[in-house]
């Protein structure tokens, strides 16, 4: 992989690009729309739309793309004007320039190794919270952007849930990175002179019966990143710290790999989505996944019929998520003879295995929209099909 020195080369330019992006973000709440009235109307992708429409979703998905411009994989630094297509998993540079693509964290992060393996060659953006490379993306300072949606150990990265339904951007790819955590230490630091051990809490987590074998009785300290952690350990020269970190880490700040691998579990994955403004074509002729999110006015007791929806005609859920409703958490029921109970109101993510060109999935579509107050597809998209392998060193 090629990470050009361009953005991110140096702390002093990271912050002012962090700073530059900071500035401009806008934590609000995209509004869901509710059922009112006596008709039901339902709101797919943030608009009412009458329940009778049979194939709402992927004709908003065409409407969306007319007009969009994006990439293709013609090395010919060309600009392009036509839609984004399913060879835009490797796209040519856009409007004449390299591609763009904004991660979460410092150069070095695990983050940016996705980003590299998705579209290779890219100008990565390291962005300091996962806010901040949305709106990069929405302001047209990057292209696109890979951030982590879960984690084979630690689950889901909530957060980026709950941004996907804020921002108004559509997920048009996935990858998965096998993690390969290192013990990072200053050039002469031995094993024996360390008192800390710093990094990422999830990354803290999934190395603590290897540090205890190595017989490092050592605090552990939670920071914001991997990367962050060992670039923190070289920046203040601390001869009595380490960091667990990747080896570019190490490359890139000069430090030194104590121990290698040092993952409590092997098979220790993270999954990657990829972001634009415009959704991709989606395409039958090669696996695809869609992404939705849905809720409804009355509660989780629709989620069965919803469930079926897929269930009836064969198409295989691969994630269920649920959040609580940020607008209306709490849900009141009076019932005379116990009382009022209060229930939590929930949005519910699910990817499943169908292409939105896929009569079935549009179907299902469609008969979810019926149970639902608010539906929205989030992306159809390639899935990675890659040949899975338990992580391990360069």
């Amino acid at each position: 992989m090629n990470f050009p020195n361009g953005v991110g080369s140096s702390r002093s330019d990271w912050q002012s690009s962090c700073a530059i992006l900071a500035s401009k973000v806008v934590s609000q709440e995209q509004p869901t729309d509710k059922a009112g009235g006596a008709d039901h109307v339902a709101a797919v992708n943030g608009h009412k739309t009458a329940i009778d429409l049979n194939l709402v979703p992927i004709e908003k998905v065409s409407e969306e793309n007319d007009g969009g411009c994006g990439g293709n994989s013609n090395n010919n630094n060309k600009p392009v004007s036509k839609p984004l297509t399913i060879t835009d998993l490797s796209p040519a540079p856009m409007h004449g320039s390299q591609l763009r693509v904004a991660y979460q964290g410092v150069p070095g992060a695990y983050s940016e190794a996705a980003a590299g393996k998705a579209y290779p060659n890219c100008e990565a953006i390291p962005c300091d919270q996962f806010e901040v490379a949305f709106q990069a993306v929405e302001l047209w300072i990057a292209d696109r952007a890979v951030l982590p949606i879960e984690n084979s150990l630690g689950g889901s990265i909530h957060r980026n849930y709950d941004l996907l339904l804020r921002h108004r951007l559509h997920i048009v790819g996935e990858v998965q990175l096998p993690v390969h955590h290192c013990l990072l230490a200053l050039p002469g630091v031995r094993k024996e002179y360390l008192t800390r051990v710093i990094s990422h809490p999830q990354a803290l987590a999934q190395c603590e019966l290897t540090l205890t074998k190595l017989g490092l009785n050592v605090a552990r300290e939670a920071v914001d990143d991997t990367a962050g952690a060992a670039e923190y350990v070289a920046a203040h020269n601390l001869r009595d710290t380490a960091a667990i970190a990747s080896a570019r880490a190490a490359d890139l700040y000069g430090m030194n790999i104590l121990a290698d691998g040092i993952q409590d579990d092997s098979s220790n994955v993270t999954r990657f989505v990829m972001l634009a403004r415009e959704p991709i074509i989606p395409r039958t002729d090669r696996p695809f996944k869609t992404s939705i999110v849905f809720a409804h006015d009355k509660g989780t007791s629709v989620l069965f019929k919803v469930l079926s929806a897929f269930a009836f005609r064969n198409i295989s859920l691969t994630k269920i998520e649920s959040r609580p409703h940020r607008n209306r958490p709490i849900r009141l029921v009076d019932d005379a003879n116990v009382g009022t109970a209060k229930h939590f109101e929930y949005m519910f993510y699910v990817d499943f295995e169908a292409s939105m060109a896929d009569v079935r999935a549009q179907n299902a579509l469609a008969e979810v929209q019926e149970f639902t107050s608010f539906l929205r597809v989030l992306g159809s998209y390639p899935m990675d099909m890659t040949p899975w392998c338990p992580s391990r060193g360069d």
